[in-house]
């Protein structure tokens, strides 16, 4: 089993991507994830050691864009009822692809973007569903936040499905690129409820374009935050939708980013679901600290090789 480690773990503080690629190999990883936080100075470092470990996907927008002031997986969102800003996102997209083909990546990985749902006279969002539960000593069947999911919930769908049907073209319009590049697009499950494409939106997605180079991308952090916020239920991903899965760990409900096994993500549950895809990559915080990471490695592969794993569920 090839692990890999995201670059964002490390590049605010190396400067040099020679030296960021020989930090992920001292550790025990077999290739990179060129992070959202990757700046052009970098790229040719993590070139001259392509030999030595390869880049198996790239983080949407990398490296950083020059107009940006800060890399951020959401500068320019591709999911978008504004027009303007999905064409400047899909602009910054194709860049991408041609990037992640330069340099031997296989995956784009993308924050397709969001979908709101305030109600008329309530701004309704992930930050005060939060604080609701927060208030109801995080029990999501107390019945002010459950009526509250409930509300948002109707409203997320419903801006959801007009969301799919605008963001279907963009997407189409995208493919021949990624054909051309032999790059695949992982649409990343995002850790508030707002995150499109949601779970059902996902699959309907897959229906839609089945012999299109585009599937999830599975962040276990995320779907933890989304399982004890109540925003979705059981649901266990399913390889053939996925091309890769982000590691990292988390409490219960806050996007730690916590190296695996210092929160409490099941990963043993997900060993049948790491067998079937392409890329697995460690994506921890910065303050995450080696002898974590090393600790993390050895999680991982008791987790997703042990033939316990192969028998858990998906919590």
């Amino acid at each position: 089993m090839k692990l890999a480690l995201s670059t964002n773990w490390c590049n605010r503080r190396i400067a040099d991507g020679v030296e960021i690629a020989e930090k992920a190999l001292e550790l025990g990883f077999d290739a990179l994830e060129l992070g959202f936080r990757t700046p052009h100075s970098q790229v040719a470092g993590f070139k001259a050691m392509l030999e030595k470990i390869p880049v198996g996907s790239i983080h949407a927008f990398c490296p950083v864009p020059v107009s940006a002031p800060a890399g951020h997986p959401e500068l320019f969102q591709l999911a978008s009822f504004s027009q303007s800003e999905s064409a400047l996102a899909r602009a910054h997209l194709v860049n991408n692809i041609r990037f992640a083909a330069e340099i031997g990546a296989k995956t784009v990985v993308l924050h397709a973007g969001w979908v709101a749902f305030s109600s008329l006279f309530k701004i309704i969002d992930s930050t005060l569903l939060r604080t609701v539960l927060a208030k109801g000593e995080s029990k999501t069947d107390a019945r002010p936040y459950a009526q509250l999911l409930k509300k948002a919930k109707a409203i997320r769908a419903k801006n959801g499905a007009k969301m799919l049907d605008r963001f279907k073209p963009v997407l189409t319009s995208v493919i021949p690129v990624l054909e051309e590049c032999h790059i695949q697009l992982g649409l990343e499950n995002l850790p508030y409820l707002e995150g499109f494409p949601d779970e059902k939106e996902m699959s309907a997605l897959m229906t839609e374009f089945k012999d299109a180079p585009v599937r999830g991308w599975f962040d276990t952090g995320h779907h933890r935050v989304r399982v004890m916020h109540g925003w979705i239920n059981d649901f266990a991903p399913e390889a053939k939708n996925y091309f890769g899965m982000h590691l990292n760990d988390v409490v219960d409900y806050s996007d730690d980013h916590f190296a695996p096994g210092d929160g409490k993500v099941d990963f043993a549950a997900l060993a049948d679901f790491a067998a079937g895809i392409d890329h697995i990559v460690f994506e921890p915080n910065s303050d995450v600290t080696e002898e974590a990471l090393k600790k993390g490695i050895e999680v991982i592969r008791a987790a997703f090789e042990s033939p316990g794993g192969q028998d858990a569920q998906v919590r």
